[in-house]
């Protein structure tokens, strides 16, 4: 007697190879890529722009700078004439550069409209926005920032002596009184004493025939 598994083992096996086909064609089945439209053409990204080194920008402010530091060391040993020279070389200083550098000579005249000229050029200098001045800013708004003080410096020095000088004006007056007020004592004091004034009734009259 046959069992149930073998009485049915036919029934099985004949549905077998359609299922497995069945399976195999929907495990294999791919979907086929979207037709690419004609209209549109494939686009490819830009690369982002690299911005530019800050260091770049600080080593060409040095580069400009540092010369002009050391132009102000050599400023500071150079006598009068020289200086004098210096300055009219410079001339009318068209450039940034140079307008500092005459500021800078004009600062160690110690003079006050000199000061004021240098004064001046800074505010040039600074209201440059040129590529070639804007590096300079920060040199020249030091240099106007320490000429302000040397100027409110000299301003009160100048007050000072002005006040000096109207008191040694007043000791001399007041001296000038002392040494008249001695003169005159002392010609009082070297006049002879008068002779005394004889009364009337003091007179001896002459006598008579």
């Amino acid at each position: 007697m046959l069992s149930r598994l073998e009485a049915f083992g036919p029934v099985f096996r004949r549905p077998l190879p359609w299922a497995l086909a069945l399976s195999l064609a929907a495990g294999c089945t791919v979907p086929a890529p979207a037709p690419a439209r004609p209209d549109t053409a494939p686009t490819t990204a830009a690369p982002p722009a690299t911005p530019p080194a800050p260091g770049n920008a600080v080593f060409f402010e040095a580069d400009l700078v540092t010369p002009l530091l050391a132009y102000a060391d050599r400023l500071r040993s150079l006598p009068g004439p020289e200086l004098a020279q210096e300055i009219a070389r410079l001339g009318n200083a068209a450039s940034t550069g140079d307008q500092l550098r005459l500021a800078l000579a004009l600062s160690q005249t110690r003079q006050l409209h000199d000061l004021v000229r240098a004064q001046e050029l800074l505010q040039r200098a600074l209201a440059n926005n040129s590529e070639e001045a804007r590096p300079l800013h920060g040199l020249a708004r030091l240099l106007a920032a320490r000429f302000a003080e040397q100027r409110r410096v000299e301003d009160q020095l100048d007050r000072q002596n002005q006040q000096l000088r109207d008191l040694q004006r007043r000791l001399e007056q007041t001296q000038d009184k002392l040494d008249a007020l001695k003169e005159i004592e002392r010609s009082l004091s070297s006049r002879p004493p008068a002779a005394p004034a004889s009364s009337p009734r003091g007179r001896t009259r002459p006598p008579g025939p």
